[in-house]
C-alpha cells in the first residue's frame, strides 16, 4: 500500500530550526513528485512547496520564501522540509502529500512558540 509518515515536529522559540521528514513506502518515490502543505489554526490548507523526482523545487508561500527548504534522498525514500528562522505564523500541522495516487501523509505539528 502507499503509505506517507511524516515525523519530526515539535515545540520551537521563534528564529530557531527544524527539519521535518516524509517516509515513503508502496510506491516509486525516486520517480514521483512530492509536496508539502501546512494547516494553521482557522486556516484552510496551503500548499508549501513541490519538489521533482530530481530535486528540482518550487515554492508557493512568499511569507516562507528563504526560510524554508525542501529536498529529498531518494535512496531513503524519504523528503525533508528545512525550517529556518522560524515564526509564530509558522506554527501549523504539516502534511506531505503525493499527487500521483493521491496519498497524504498523517501530519506532523510544528509549534513556534516563546
Amino acid at each position: 500500500q502507499v503509505q506517507l509518515v511524516d515525523s519530526g515536529g515539535g515545540l520551537v522559540q521563534p528564529g530557531g530550526s527544524l527539519r521535518i521528514s516524509c517516509a515513503a513506502s508502496g510506491f516509486a518515490f525516486s520517480t514521483t513528485t512530492m509536496r508539502w502543505y501546512r494547516q494553521s489554526p482557522g486556516k484552510a490548507r496551503e500548499l508549501v512547496a513541490l519538489i521533482t523526482a530530481a530535486g528540482v523545487t518550487t515554492n508557493y508561500l512568499d511569507s516562507v520564501k528563504g526560510r524554508l527548504t525542501t529536498s529529498r534522498d531518494n535512496a531513503k525514500n524519504t523528503m525533508y522540509l528545512q525550517m529556518n528562522s522560524l515564526k509564530p505564523d509558522d506554527t501549523a500541522v504539516y502534511y506531505c502529500f503525493v499527487p500521483l495516487y493521491p496519498h497524504w501523509g498523517q501530519g506532523t505539528q510544528v509549534t513556534v512558540s516563546s
